[in-house]
Formats: C-alpha cells, sequence, structure tokens
C-alpha cells in the first residue's frame, strides 16, 4: 500500500472519505442523484474496517476518561464496544473470506463501527455547543490566494458560497444560511466574538476587500473598515479583547519583491471597532497574514521575509502586544521548515502551544499539513514541533523542498483547536475529494463531522461564548516619534558563539526602506544582492559588558550589525525588528531564543541615558554607491584604474564615475524579469536592462557578501566579514602602496556590510510608478507612520582625505619593498626519489603523514608582491612529519561532532535548497576557526601519544614548494591546473547573463553544472580557460600530489598555519609561531573559489583566530625532535616507504 506523507495509506484515507460521504448523504436528504451516487458499496465498507486501526480511538476513549472523568460517563462502555468489535473482526477474519456468513459478519461489523466512534469521540466535553459556523462554497471554488500574494490575488466575485451554521454537530446536522452576499461575491475569513453574538468577515465592495460585521442570527450587516480608499483593501480581521480589531491591509503600499512590485503586499493594522482611529502596526517587506489572538491577549500572525535569506523559505510566526509593541518572532525565524506556517491559533489551556498549517511555496494555496508546536521547547526548524496530525509517535522531520506539501495527504486548512488534543479543521483526505469539517486529534483519530459531495466546507467555528483573554493595555505614546533600544549582552546568544568578549565596539542601524507597488523587487537596488534600499543611520558604542541603549526612530525596520573595532561587521542581522512610538525595546543579545530572560546584572548601558545614534558621515540615507563609495575610488584608485590600457597593453578595470561612461548600457534582465516589470519602469529602462554604474559593476566581483537568496540558517559570526572579500584583502596588503585614511576605508567596509547596493532610493532605479512613494507617505502620516520621506537624497559633504600623501595620484606608484635577488641553488632541500609514509588510525578514521626533511628555502614571493617579501632564505632545522591531506570532515566530526562545514551558498534565485554541501565525509572540514584547530590538535596529540600541531607559516611554504622556485609547485600561474589543483575554474563563471528570476542549472557537485555565482552578485573572479570538475571543495587528494606526496596544497580549502600575522621578512623566533590563542593568523594555499595567483606557494591572508572562514581548513605535522625519533614508542603510527611513483 502506498503510503502518504502522515503515514496514513491512500485506501484507509480512501476509505474514510467514503465512509463521510455515507455519513453525509444520509443527512443531506437535498444533496440528490450526485450525493446518492456517492453511497459506497458493500465491499468498500468492508474494506474500510478491515483497515481501521482500533488503537487511535482506544488511547482518545481513555484520554478523555483520565481528563474528563465525571463529564464521560460512558468511557468505560465505549472501551468494552470497541474490545468486542475487534474481538469479533478477528474472528470473522479467521473464517472464509467469501462464504456469506463471513461477509454478513464483517458488513454488520462495518456498520457498528462509525457508529461507536461517533458516539465516543462526539461525547467529547469539548464538544458541548450547538452549532458549528462553517464557510460554504460551490466544490471547486477554493478561494485562496496561492502562497505568495494575498487578497488582491484572487478574483473578487464568481462564487456560490455564503456563511453557515451546522446543528446539531454531526454528520446528520442541518445546515443554516447566516450570511449569503449579493452578486457573487466573495465571503470568508471568519472571526467570532468572544461573546459569539456577533461575527467578522471579508468581502469585496466596489473594486476593493473590506471588512464587515454581521450578527450570528444574520441580522445587522454593517461595513467596519471605512473603504474611503479606492487603492487600499482590508481584509483577514480579528476582534481585540478590548473590543478593537486588529487586520491586513494594502495601505502599506509595499509589493510583493519577488512579483517585482507586481502584486501588492500587506501589512497589520489596528482600528477601533466601528472603524475609526487605524494605526499601522507593523512595517514590513512584505505579506503579513492572518492575525489571530493569543490566549495571552497578544497578537500572533504570519510574516514573509527575506532581506537577505532565501525567499521562499523563511516565513516565522510573530507575536506582538495588541497595541503593536513588543513584536518578535515566536517560531520559524532562520529555518528551512517549515517553508510556511499558515492560520496559526494559540490553544486554551496551553501556554507556548500553537496549532498551524505546515505549507510550501509554490504549489497548492495555503493548505498543507497540520503541525502541533510547543515554543517552549524550540523555535526552529522541527525543535519545538509536538507532531504532525495524523503523525502519532512519529517523528517531525524536516524537509527542504519547494513544493513541500504538494503529494502529502490529507491537506488541512483552518484549524480551531478545542483543547491542545483535539482540533476542528478543514481537510481534503485525497485528491480531487471534497473539502469537509473534521473532528482530529493528536492520537490519530479523523472523524467527518460535515462533508457535502457538492461543495467545498471550510473555517469550522464553534457557535459558542469563549473565554475572553486578558485585555494588554497599551504601551505607545503617539506623541513621540522615538523609541529606545536596550540590548543586555551583544555576546548572549548564538549570534556571537566564539567571539571574544571586546570584539564588538559599535553597533551599526540600518533601516530598510521597502520597494514600492511598479517599483520592487531583485536586482533592482544593486545586481544579485540587497533586495531593498539600506538606508544608514549611524552607530552606536557597545559597553565593556556588552550592553548598548539607545535611541531610534519608531516605525522603522531596523536592522543592527555589531562592528569590530576596525568598523566591520561580525555578524549580519539579515531580518528587521520595528519599536512602537514610545516603546523599550529589550533584547537580551545577539539572536537569542524568544525565551530567554537576561542575567539579573546591572549593565553599564542601564546606568546611562539612552544614546542618541552617532550620523555616519551625514544624515541618514540610503546607500549609494555613486554617492558614497565613487569618491574614495576617484581619490584612491582612478589615477590607475582610468580605462586606459597596461604599458604591456593588458587591460585593468575601470573604476572611474558614471558620468565617463556614455555607453555603459546596464545589465539585461531575463524575460521573467520584464515580464513583471511595470510598463512605465520597463520603458524607463528600455525594455530589459537595468542600469548600475560601470565601476560598481567592475568591483562587485571583488567582494564576498549575502547573495539574492542565500542561507536561511543563523550566520556562522564572520562568515560575510569584510576581511573575507578580495578588494579588502588586497588593499589590506598593500596595494601598490595605496594606504585608505579611516573614513575612505569605513566606506568600502559599509558598502561591503549592506551587501553590496548601488542605489539608495528607488527613484534612482527608474520612475516610480503612479506615484506610489507620495502615496505610501500620505498613508503614513495619516495612519500614525514615519514623517520623514527616505526617498529624499539629503546634501553631503565631500570626502575628505586626511592625508594627502596617502593616496595615489595619476596612475603613479611606489615599490618600497627591497629588491632580494636569489639563486635557484640557493633552495637546499632533499632531492630523493623515496618519500617515507606514515599512517595514523584515531577512531576508524586514516591520517597519511609523509617525512618532510629538514632543509633551507627561498620564502616569500621573489616579486616582492605586497606582504609576500621580502623574500628571504629560511632554515627548516628539523624533519617533520605532514599530513597529505586536509583534515576530513569525517574525522573532525570525531572531535566535534556538532560541527557542520555548512554549504558553497549559491548567488542565484531557485527552490532547490541553500546549495552546495561542503559537509561530506571526505571533503575538508571548513568553517574551523584557528582556536579550534588546535584544539583538534591537542585532542589527536591524546589520541595518539604524539604531538601534532599546525605547521609554522615557513614550514607550510617549504612543503608546499616541495623544491621548486616557481609561484605554484605545479607551474606558472597560467599552467593548466585541472590535474593538480581545485581552484576558481570554469564552473565558477558564466558570460555575462541576464538578471532576475534565475534557476538552478547544478545537477550535482561534480558534473554537468554551473554554479550561477556570475550572474547574481558579480563573477567570482576566475580562470575560465579551464574546469578541474570540481565546483566547490572536492573530497581530499582527488587531484595529483605535489613532488613531496602532498595533496591540496594549492586550492581545495585554505589551511590555517599556527603562525601570527607579521611582515616579512619572516624570522622565526621573533614570536610569531608562539603560543598565543589570539591575533591574526596566517592563513595559507587559497581554496576552490580563489583563482591560481591567489593560490601561489608565496600567498598569505590572514584572519583572526577565533573566526571560522567559509573556506579555510587545516592539516597537521608531527615534529621530529631529534634525528633517530622514530616514533617508536608510538605503536599506533604505521610507517612505509613509498617511490614516488608509488
Amino acid at each position: 500500500m502506498k503510503m502518504t506523507k502522515t503515514g496514513f495509506g491512500n485506501g484507509i484515507l480512501t476509505g474514510l472519505l467514503v465512509f463521510s460521504l455515507t455519513l453525509s448523504v444520509s443527512g443531506s436528504a437535498a444533496a440528490g442523484a450526485q450525493a446518492r451516487s456517492a453511497r459506497p458499496g458493500n465491499e468498500q465498507k468492508i474494506r474500510y474496517l478491515l483497515d481501521y486501526d482500533c488503537e487511535p480511538l482506544r488511547l482518545a476513549i481513555n484520554d478523555l476518561i483520565e481528563t474528563f472523568d465525571p463529564e464521560y460517563p460512558k468511557g468505560p462502555e465505549y472501551l468494552r464496544r470497541l474490545d468486542e468489535l475487534k474481538k469479533a473482526r478477528d474472528a470473522a477474519l479467521s473464517l472464509d473470506r467469501r462464504s456469506d456468513s463471513a461477509k454478513s459478519e464483517l458488513l454488520k461489523l462495518a456498520r457498528e463501527l462509525p457508529k461507536l466512534q461517533y458516539d465516543a469521540l462526539l461525547s467529547n466535553p469539548l464538544l458541548d455547543f450547538d452549532e458549528l459556523i462553517l464557510l460554504k462554497r460551490k466544490r471547486g471554488q477554493l478561494g485562496l490566494p496561492v502562497n505568495h500574494k494575498c487578497n488582491t490575488g484572487i478574483e473578487r466575485t464568481g462564487y456560490d458560497n455564503e456563511i453557515a451554521a451546522l446543528g446539531p454537530v454531526h454528520p446528520s446536522g442541518k445546515m443554516r444560511t447566516i450570511f449569503r452576499p449579493e452578486g457573487r461575491r466573495y465571503v470568508g475569513e471568519i472571526d467570532l466574538h468572544y461573546d459569539a453574538e456577533k461575527m467578522l468577515f471579508t468581502m469585496p465592495t466596489g473594486p476593493t476587500w473590506q471588512i464587515f460585521e454581521i450578527g450570528a442570527d444574520g441580522a445587522g450587516l454593517r461595513q467596519v473598515s471605512s473603504g474611503e480608499h479606492p487603492d487600499v483593501d482590508n481584509f483577514d480581521a480579528c476582534y481585540l479583547p478590548d473590543g478593537r480589531i486588529v487586520y491586513a491591509s494594502t495601505a502599506s503600499y509595499t509589493a510583493v519583491p519577488c512579483w517585482h512590485g507586481k502584486e501588492r503586499a500587506c501589512n497589520i493594522y489596528l482600528m477601533d471597532g466601528d472603524g475609526s482611529n487605524v494605526r499601522q502596526l507593523c512595517f514590513d517587506q512584505d505579506l503579513d497574514l492572518h492575525p489571530a489572538v493569543l490566549p495571552t491577549g497578544q497578537v500572533i500572525f504570519s510574516r514573509w521575509d527575506y532581506t537577505g535569506p532565501m525567499h521562499i523559505y523563511l516565513r516565522p510566526l510573530m507575536a506582538m502586544n495588541p497595541d503593536g509593541t513588543g513584536q518578535r518572532a515566536v517560531y520559524g525565524s532562520n529555518s528551512y521548515w517549515p517553508n510556511a506556517l499558515y492560520y496559526p491559533r494559540g490553544i486554551p489551556g496551553a501556554p507556548g502551544k500553537i496549532v498551524a498549517i505546515i505549507a510550501g511555496y509554490h504549489g497548492v494555496p495555503r493548505m498543507g499539513e497540520l503541525g502541533l508546536i510547543d515554543t517552549t521547547k524550540g523555535s526552529h526548524g522541527a525543535s519545538g514541533f509536538v507532531q504532525r496530525i495524523p503523525g502519532r509517535g512519529k517523528p517531525v522531520e524536516t524537509v527542504i523542498r519547494d513544493n513541500l506539501v504538494d503529494k502529502s495527504w490529507p491537506k488541512f486548512l483552518h484549524p480551531f483547536p478545542l483543547s491542545d488534543k483535539y482540533f476542528l479543521v478543514a481537510a481534503q483526505l485525497v485528491q480531487n475529494g471534497p473539502w469537509g469539517i473534521y473532528l482530529v486529534d493528536v492520537f490519530d483519530n479523523i472523524l467527518p463531522i460535515c462533508v457535502r459531495p457538492e461543495f467545498d466546507l471550510f473555517e469550522p467555528i464553534p457557535l459558542a461564548r469563549t473565554p475572553k483573554p486578558p485585555a494588554v493595555p497599551d504601551r505607545v505614546d503617539l506623541d513621540r516619534d522615538d523609541a529606545v533600544v536596550y540590548l543586555d549582552n551583544v555576546y548572549s546568544g548564538p549570534g556571537l558563539t566564539g567571539v571574544p568578549r571586546g570584539t564588538v565596539k559599535k553597533l551599526r542601524i540600518v533601516a530598510y526602506h521597502f520597494g514600492y507597488p511598479g517599483m520592487a523587487g531583485p536586482d533592482k537596488i544593486g545586481c544579485g544582492g540587497p533586495w531593498e534600499v539600506m538606508r544608514i543611520l549611524g552607530t552606536v558604542d557597545v559597553h565593556k559588558d556588552g550592553s548598548a541603549m539607545f535611541e531610534v526612530p519608531a516605525n522603522t525596520p531596523l536592522s543592527i550589525q555589531p562592528l569590530d573595532e576596525q568598523g566591520k561587521a561580525v555578524q549580519l542581522m539579515r531580518s528587521w525588528f520595528t519599536a512602537m512610538p514610545g516603546e523599550t525595546v529589550s533584547c537580551v543579545g545577539c539572536h537569542e531564543q524568544s525565551q530567554q530572560i537576561p542575567v539579573l546584572r546591572q549593565k553599564l548601558a542601564a546606568a546611562r541615558p539612552a544614546a542618541q545614534i552617532e550620523p555616519w558621515y551625514g544624515p541618514p540615507r540610503g546607500f549609494d554607491f555613486e554617492r558614497e563609495v565613487q569618491p574614495v575610488l576617484d581619490e584612491y584608485c582612478t589615477g590607475c584604474h582610468n580605462g586606459e590600457t597596461r604599458p604591456d597593453g593588458s587591460e585593468i578595470a575601470d573604476l572611474r564615475s558614471q558620468r565617463y561612461a556614455k555607453d555603459y548600457r546596464g545589465r539585461e534582465l531575463t524575460k521573467l524579469g520584464q515580464n513583471r516589470l511595470h510598463p512605465v519602469v520597463r520603458k524607463a529602462l528600455g525594455g530589459s536592462r537595468v542600469k548600475y554604474t560601470p565601476a560598481y559593476e567592475a568591483l562587485l566581483p571583488y567582494i564576498r557578501r549575502v547573495n539574492v537568496e542565500d542561507h536561511v540558517g543563523l550566520l556562522v559570526p564572520g562568515e560575510y566579514h569584510a576581511d573575507t572579500s578580495e578588494l579588502i584583502q588586497t588593499l589590506s596588503k598593500g596595494h601598490y602602496n595605496v594606504r585608505l585614511d579611516a573614513e575612505a576605508r569605513d566606506r568600502l567596509v559599509t558598502w561591503i556590510d549592506l551587501n553590496g547596493p548601488c542605489h539608495g532610493t528607488w527613484g534612482e532605479v527608474g520612475p516610480i510608478p503612479e506615484g506610489a512613494d507620495r502615496r505610501r507617505r500620505e498613508l503614513r502620516l495619516l495612519y500614525n507612520g514615519p514623517t520623514e520621506d527616505p526617498e529624499v537624497i539629503p546634501d553631503l559633504k565631500e570626502l575628505r582625505i586626511e592625508n594627502e600623501e596617502l593616496r595615489m595620484k595619476n596612475g603613479e606608484f611606489r615599490i618600497e619593498n627591497s629588491k632580494f635577488k636569489i639563486q635557484d641553488s640557493e633552495f637546499k632541500a632533499p632531492c630523493s626519489s623515496v618519500l617515507s609514509f606514515k599512517t595514523v588510525t584515531v577512531d576508524g578514521v586514516t591520517i597519511k603523514l609523509v617525512r618532510i626533511a629538514a632543509g633551507t628555502f627561498v620564502m616569500g614571493d621573489r616579486e616582492n608582491r605586497a606582504d609576500e617579501g621580502p623574500a628571504a632564505r629560511v632554515e627548516i632545522a628539523r624533519d617533520f612529519w605532514m599530513g597529505t591531506c586536509e583534515i576530513t570532515n569525517e574525522l573532525y566530526n570525531k572531535f566535534d561532532p556538532d560541527h557542520d562545514s555548512g554549504y558553497f551558498s549559491k548567488r542565484f534565485q531557485g527552490p532547490d535548497g541553500p546549495g552546495l554541501s561542503l559537509a561530506e565525509p571526505r571533503q575538508p572540514a571548513v568553517r574551523v576557526s584557528w582556536q579550534r584547530a588546535i584544539e583538534f590538535c591537542r585532542w589527536l596529540s591524546r589520541k595518539m601519544g604524539t604531538e601534532f600541531t599546525l605547521p609554522s607559516e615557513a614550514q607550510w611554504e617549504y612543503a608546499c614548494r616541495a623544491g621548486t622556485v616557481i609561484a605554484l609547485s605545479y607551474g606558472h600561474v597560467d599552467a593548466d591546473f585541472t590535474r593538480w589543483a581545485n581552484v576558481a575554474d570554469a564552473s565558477l563563471s558564466v558570460s555575462p547573463k541576464p538578471t532576475g528570476g534565475l534557476e538552478s542549472n547544478i545537477i550535482a557537485h561534480f558534473g554537468k553544472g554551473i554554479l550561477e555565482s556570475a550572474v547574481f552578485g558579480g563573477n567570482i573572479i576566475c580562470d575560465v580557460r579551464f574546469d578541474d570538475k570540481a565546483i566547490a571543495t572536492a573530497d581530499v587528494s582527488s587531484y595529483k600530489p605535489n613532488a613531496w606526496g602532498l595533496y591540496d596544497m594549492h586550492g581545495n580549502a585554505a589551511e590555517w598555519t599556527r603562525t601570527t600575522y607579521k611582515a616579512y621578512p619572516y624570522k622565526d623566533d621573533d614570536g610569531r609561531n608562539g603560543p598565543a590563542d589570539s591575533g591574526r593568523k596566517v592563513v595559507r594555499g587559497g581554496s576552490w573559489c580563489d583563482r591560481p595567483q591567489r593560490c601561489r606557494s608565496a600567498f598569505r591572508l590572514s584572519y583572526p583566530a577565533w573566526q571560522r572562514v567559509h573556506n579555510v581548513g587545516f592539516r597537521v605535522i608531527c615534529e621530529i625532535e631529534s634525528p633517530d625519533q622514530k616514533y617508536a614508542a608510538s605503536p599506533r603510527i604505521a610507517s612505509t616507504n613509498k617511490t614516488q611513483s608509488d
């Protein structure tokens, strides 16, 4: 029998549907011929009996006895009847199934089973109400927006639907009409008042959607929302305990970014019960949906956001006070699964528990699996899921898939919790079956309440009084336009795990400026990076104890970045929070859990008044490349990067201002991107192209940043630190002696940290259609929103150079490193063709070591490239053993089972997950800090009884060169590397292609596909002449070793050395190889995403010892103390001698 996602066989679900239709037919005389034709045959009834599992019913009866004993008096009788039925079924099965007596007995039992189910389950005291409200629509008229649209994405008319009441709550119950709209208008999104005397619902009127109210008796219809604006839709309303109403509205004048602004988005608003005193509560990027009141009196809703993470996997559940204060994620932040949680409802008497619909992105609309969540147990992925329903006893597993629930049955909508065990819900049991109302429970009972073959039934709500949650008092001060943020300890929480205290000096405060209807989406503000305008407000200080308190603008989506002493972001908040006027927002730390509370200790920030934000070189504004970065390029770079060829005829990037690029045409959009453009924007862009600036496009490939569809999970601290960008690395090395002053450096770093934007306002992309910018501002001013206009470009001072001697002029440059001529004969190293190998086995994983003999060599670059000279003769005094390969994930996980090397994040728009895995067993372990690499060496030493450590920088280069004096051990930088190294090759580059709406071409880790990194985010600079057949890290030893038997010394993963970064000439005894576990440590070898020039034997980078760098791993060495040391005392190390040909 084929199983569905929930574990229910298709047979039992089909049988259950047949069973439900049988009961519905008997209770609906008006159903006519269509209903009668649905009557199942005797064989179908018997099949349902045979497939039926009695255990769920037994568990439910026992639970009802235990929970409601006096109110559930017949529980023991139901158990007895169940036992008798099961025994009778077993006895009948022992007979010849073909005999009349067996068939007769089974048919009799098949009729008794549903009677027992209804007697036992509908006697539940939680069902002690007379009528059930439901929404009745003609079969097939779902009236559900697809998952990336709100109500504006469905038809307003063309429905045969009504709000009805079923009574009694049984398949035999009759339906009465409460309200049937005229003109075949949509009606739905019902919310019953606590007194059960009236209800809210959504219905179109004229060109817009509006909120209406009607009595439970069908009288007193009135429109609640004003409907005064023909361009504003209001819907999905919910009563608050104090009589006010929260609802969704397109008055935010935002738009769905992945639709390029073609579809309207909606945010949450508040109004009085008569529709007056409207105020905007949420200022979010995309869809805010399904507001509902929790038992605490707070409001829960679904929020869709993707200002950095992949847009199809992130719709966290949010909660807030009814006045908009205290907005926070309660489930699903930084989680791939569930893709979305729709129709969330809190569960009475079960603090922290929520029931919701687990849904995908593309695929079926809003429907999916029924999930029970306990937020006290977790808030990410499956950590807080109690179970799927049905799914008793089965683990809740996460699945990263776009069309998450398309093939999962049964499907559910509109859950209504009776308790944390019993739920009313709309369900479709099998494909093409009708939607009906069911009673379900955590024991896997699915009991049909009302199923009609000619109708789809939705939104079950008991027509009964319910306890009113407490009315949370307002905390806003609407006379203010600011709020206060209190951060208890920036180092608390997983966001800065491993970052030493004292690292964070300031916080950068950034505000998002979201797109407009007709002007939104990828590749507008920047190529392949930011979806939205990034408005920089300024910075605030962090106290020594990690605390901070500062004022922020209210009603503004804000993001915070912790900065190190060089002003570089140590972590990125790829989301936002919004504070209400007069609110004090408190957070414990960086990405702390929603349940986490601060340590009760007086913090330095709390003892001072809230700080003002220190402006960033001028007033708050959108970060614009031409205004903020181009002046730096003009001062420091365009002397050489001026569009002219070098004396040798080669070309270098032209970094001049766009005013010099008269022929610049921009980047072409895909057909999808073009089709979704507003006609006004399409005309302004010339139909198919979006413009940045030539210098922006030229510089993009040299920065590493969050891309348009990046990893959804919490970033590793320092993941996109500016020091991982080639631009900053090159300048830090001393690129032709260019030395930036502090402001110039800060401007470049800030550009990277803000995700590489090009434009600082939407109006600079093109004309904002239909005055949407003015209209949004009008509505915000009307509904107590922010008063500033983010499209205004303030006057800015010119960039001031602090020291004229530090900047480049007219293409002149100096090389100050001394010339040092070295003869090849000065390289004294062993040249024997016999190599000595040893193996070390650790917990079943083998490390192969090769003996590196003592010798001398010339260390550094012979051309004295920046920070690689002056080259000098260095002696390696003792032999040492070196791992032939980088430490693999398989071995590193023996030391640290929780380590995850992560992914090579994709840089394109597509639904296929986070990117390429770097965590396969034979791939090198990366995202390992220097400190953890040293700890691994100590662990390995204890295991083996022999001291292991990291190689010094000199030992590493000596072994890498393996007797060679050229750039790489296998040849010059322009040599064919495909047999020798996994470096940045043709797989990381494509010819310039359109931007917007791309799908992945990746088939597997190796093979046919290409990574579309060259489109979104600019090319990863690479050598396109060759293809080494690996896109990201390859399994270790996949390529040929160097002359001394060492694999992957060039490329694959860069490697830590134990050396602290210092300038050359290299001196082994100047403290650089000391035991200090802080400072910047040298990294060698380059990686899969570095071209050969950056994988040279002499090439060096450095990172802080705490940083888990995306492409850095390590290998180990054993130093030999004396020539006669043979490790005889360590029987766990086996020795072999092999010739190089071996």
